[in-house]
């Protein structure tokens, strides 16, 4: 709480939006776990280890694609420091040396103050498993980066041929698209090596009992699909909802299939059920066969794999339960919810991209880790600065990664501090598309701070 003083300076800043969301991240210490449980081998000079850690995070939510622009976009901006509780901001330099003084050790200390912050301030720790299902998304997605780089090895890279580079696994809580896990691996590593460390990851962040996992649905791509991987999760108790790993199995099974459906939601594709009857697993699956032409006139072939009732899909995709009886609405229904993946994890992976997570390289193989750490925290309180915000404003309901940061936080204006450094007025351009949309949004969100805010001219 700011005490009445005399304010002493203004300042501008590109992102006086923001400093609004600082006010109240600061608020909330949302870095007091981290300070409390990492503890990096480095000597405090100017800045504590975690100070630096600090500005790298403020940097990312600031739409930096490296950690050079700490420099140019928040050591130039006072302003912005103070919200967020700091009076100055470290050299570029020095937050760089810092990530490279990193450990294995400070690693898993990051890890486990990341999942106490994740369940003090996230909606999916919170979920209630008796009411609804609980979706979590399990995807890979390649870190392109430096032939020199620890652990860069050949693998896949979209549309990058011969690259080299490590990987990114991610466990979504697609229902809140906030990051639950995301974890670093070399680049040659595919998800049926990552997932079920990637999911004892998860299962420790959501605390997933054996009731939770009852009611949770894991969904995943084929590289999770293999008979080793499907039956560790079925005997945990997940539901599942994902692809046949094998290709050649799938065409095997779409033989079985007595009468293919097309779908009239994508152009040239076509369902049917496997009736050929599943003995490899340990808890029964749905089969469903999925058929396109390729160019060469050939079909490719992929095969659904699914714990799910027709009552649990409907219901998951929005239909009417009176289509239980209808097997072509079911059908239909189980590949739609599969389709649903493009709108979840691939979807963050597309955002985080577009805010800079593939060009915030580090050849230490750790300090990428922490890099990687600090992104997935900004991703985390830009969902939850969106949920704050459109609390009063749905019209911010639909913003991406990419939007909240380029929209919503680069919205222009004056900081007003008071003589001890702290922020007690916010005067926001008033030219800006936003800046009247987040007017109520925003004055409460800062109300509890005691700080101004009003629209002017910039």
């Amino acid at each position: 709480m700011n005490e009445s003083t005399t304010p002493t300076e203004r300042h501008f800043s590109a992102c006086a939006s923001l400093a609004a969301i600082g006010v109240k991240l600061h608020q909330l210490d949302i870095f007091g776990p981290i300070r409390e449980q990492v503890h990096i081998g480095q000597k405090t000079v100017k800045h504590t280890p975690i100070d630096k850690l600090i500005d790298g995070f403020i940097t990312m939510l600031a739409g930096a694609h490296g950690l050079v622009e700490i420099n140019t976009r928040l050591r130039s901006d006072r302003a912005l420091q103070a919200a967020f509780g700091r009076s100055r901001c470290a050299e570029q330099s020095v937050v760089q040396e810092t990530l490279d003084a990193c450990s294995s050790e400070n690693v898993e200390q990051m890890q486990q103050a990341l999942d106490r912050i994740y369940r003090q301030h996230s909606q999916g720790f919170g979920h209630d498993y008796t009411a609804d299902w609980q979706v979590l998304d399990v995807d890979m997605s390649g870190m392109p980066c430096g032939p020199k780089a620890a652990f860069a090895t050949k693998g896949y890279f979209a549309k990058q041929r011969n690259r080299r580079g490590r990987q990114l696994g991610r466990v979504l809580a697609s229902r809140y698209e906030e990051v639950v896990v995301d974890r670093l691996f070399a680049g040659t590593t595919q998800l049926t090596a990552a997932l079920q460390p990637l999911i004892e990851a998860a299962e420790q962040t959501l605390q997933l009992d054996p009731a939770k996992r009852r009611r949770t649905i894991v969904r995943l791509d084929s590289g999770g699909g293999s008979v080793a991987d499907v039956n560790w999760l079925l005997a945990r108790g997940y539901q599942l909802h994902g692809k046949d790993y094998s290709g050649r199995h799938a065409r095997h099974l779409a033989d079985s299939v007595l009468s293919w459906i097309d779908d009239p939601h994508v152009a040239g594709r076509q369902v049917g059920w496997v009736t050929e009857v599943p003995s490899a697993y340990v808890r029964p699956v749905q089969r469903i066969a999925v058929r396109c032409r390729k160019q060469n006139g050939q079909w490719a072939v992929g095969v659904l794999l699914s714990t799910l009732s027709p009552h649990d899909v409907l219901g998951l995709t929005g239909q009417s339960l009176s289509l239980e009886d209808d097997p072509v609405a079911v059908l239909l229904a189980y590949v739609t919810f599969y389709d649903q993946r493009g709108g979840g994890v691939e979807t963050t992976f597309k955002g985080d991209k577009g805010v800079g997570m593939t060009k915030r390289n580090k050849k230490r193989f750790e300090a990428q880790q922490m890099v990687l750490l600090l992104g997935s925290l900004a991703h985390n309180v830009i969902i939850w600065a969106r949920r704050w915000l459109f609390a009063s404003q749905p019209r911010l309901r639909p913003y991406g990664i990419v939007r909240m940061v380029r929209d919503v936080f680069h919205i222009s204006g004056f900081l007003v501090l008071d003589a001890r450094g702290q922020l007690v007025q916010l005067v926001l351009n008033q030219a800006a598309p936003l800046a009247s949309v987040l007017l109520i949004s925003l004055r409460e969100l800062l109300a509890p701070a005691h700080v101004a805010l009003s629209l002017g001219e910039t």
